[in-house]
């Protein structure tokens, strides 16, 4: 909690557009993206069962390179001691720069929209401390530690004219380039990042400077935010000039009068016993009543329709940052990926999907078409999933154990199958459809005969084309059903 404990309830609603959107890309690029590497014999959920000190030591996130580095001990160190001996990790900072006149953001930009995106998340300051354009508030510490480029506002103007809206990540609590003791486990975690003066000033420009120049469709914070300043002046400064903007749910503020107790032995050892507890029960996000205008579960979805909005933020391998020793073993399928998609949004989610590039802002093919692939689906589907909402329940399944997920738009009801089936007989268990309903395979030409069969709703859908990973049907006025 902040130190001056204080707490606004806004009456922001939701902005529709952000309902709408169902799919936005992040961007994670930086200085990391120069050695590009990371541990990849297992995932992030994996990682965090086996132990707070197992996690940071061996995490699989490409992004946190620097402070694994300075775990003894830990793959990160040994890769780099291989590869660049004694070199610093902020020398990287010369190797980015030297490789920006390549980058070519309106390649990005087409990227996004082909891939179906209606948003997307740009990194603008990792835990490095790394700032991606030339500040008018350089880091104190560090003054050249920046882009030479305005990589947020060269972005911003490619993806605007695409129709996609930019939104800015900034890394808040953590900032390595202050704090040179890394985190080992929970406790660490929470204390970790810089609290003083200089720092809080140079963090809270860094928010209005954005703001200011880009506009932002969503300010996401990560980690926290530190104590000495109230985050809802942020907030309110930012909803004058935006008010269609959204803030996020990673805003949390640890007093320092918290910090202190954590770094007692009996406390930190309680809290990273708890902490581990709760990640062993799933239970990884702590909400303390701070105001936020969606949620966003880190590599994990819900099995049940959410009452609040929600974003499941992930990589589409293990790293959000570029890996380059990643392969088609660590990356979802595309069919993996359409599923989740279709899956998070029948539960009142949106899906941020992160793309890594490498340090000279090409992307590697293997994400490129992954993404390409569920804008390829998109493209026939998008009916069923942009502007839609949850329906009464998410979930049915078909008489030959295929996964069905439904969304709602006005009077109609969508039914998506998570597979195609191998006869044109589709039985949809336990789903009720209006008399006059008129059915349609998106995608095809015509209506589909239908029948209910006691409880459940008997399809005649002979045409369902293979290798298309999901197909969505159309039940115009099906939304009366119950």
């Amino acid at each position: 909690m902040d130190d001056s404990g204080k707490k606004t309830v806004f009456a922001h609603q939701l902005p529709t557009w952000f309902d709408d959107a169902k799919f936005g890309i992040f961007i994670h690029w930086g200085l990391y993206s120069v050695p590009a590497f990371a541990p990849v014999e297992e995932d992030i959920v994996a990682v965090q069962k086996k132990g707070l000190g197992y996690y940071f030591k061996y995490t699989p996130y490409a992004e946190w390179y620097q402070n694994s580095l300075r775990i003894d001990g830990s793959p990160v160190q040994e890769y780099h001691a291989r590869t660049f001996g004694t070199r610093p990790y902020e020398s990287f900072a010369d190797d980015f720069n030297s490789l920006l006149p390549k980058w070519r953001p309106g390649d990005w930009a087409d990227l996004f929209q082909q891939a179906g995106a209606k948003y997307m998340v740009l990194v603008t300051k990792h835990h490095d401390g790394f700032v991606m354009w030339p500040t008018e508030h350089p880091n104190p510490l560090k003054p050249d530690y920046h882009a030479t480029r305005d990589i947020p506002g060269e972005l911003a103007r490619e993806v605007r004219a695409r129709g996609i809206r930019f939104c800015t990540y900034y890394s808040g609590t953590l900032d390595w380039s202050f704090q040179p003791e890394p985190i080992v486990d929970f406790a660490s975690m929470v204390t970790n990042g810089p609290t003083s003066r200089q720092y809080v000033d140079y963090a809270n420009a860094h928010w209005r400077e954005l703001i200011d120049k880009h506009g932002p469709s969503i300010l996401w914070n990560d980690i926290g935010y530190p104590p000495g300043t109230d985050v809802n002046e942020i907030f309110l400064y930012y909803y004058q000039k935006h008010p269609d903007g959204l803030v996020n749910d990673r805003w949390v503020q640890v007093s320092s009068r918290a910090r202190k107790a954590l770094k007692t032995r009996l406390v930190k050892w309680l809290a990273n016993g708890i902490a581990a507890a709760a990640i062993r029960g799933g239970k990884t996000e702590p909400n303390f009543g701070y105001h936020h205008d969606f949620t966003t579960p880190e590599y994990k979805t819900y099995p049940v329709i959410k009452k609040k909005k929600w974003e499941c933020t992930r990589g589409i391998g293990h790293s959000f940052g570029y890996n380059h020793v990643e392969g088609e073993h660590q990356y979802l399928s595309t069919e993996a990926l359409v599923h989740m998609l279709i899956d998070i949004v029948s539960k009142n989610g949106n899906l941020l999907l992160n793309i890594g590039p490498k340090a000279d802002g090409t992307i590697q093919e293997i994400q490129r078409n992954r993404v390409l692939a569920i804008g390829k689906w998109l493209a026939t589907n998008g009916e069923a999933i942009y502007g839609t909402r949850p329906w009464t329940r998410p979930s049915a399944s078909t008489s030959e154990k295929i996964g069905v997920r439904f969304t709602r738009k006005g009077d109609d009801l969508f039914a998506i199958l998570l597979g195609t089936p191998t006869r044109p007989r589709v039985e949809i268990l336990s789903l009720r459809i209006p008399a006059g309903s008129k059915l349609q395979l998106l995608g095809r030409e015509g209506d589909l005969e239908w029948k209910h069969d006691g409880p459940n709703a008997v399809l005649s859908v002979p045409d369902c084309p293979a290798g298309a990973h999901a197909h969505a049907i159309k039940i115009a006025g099906g939304i009366a059903a119950p």
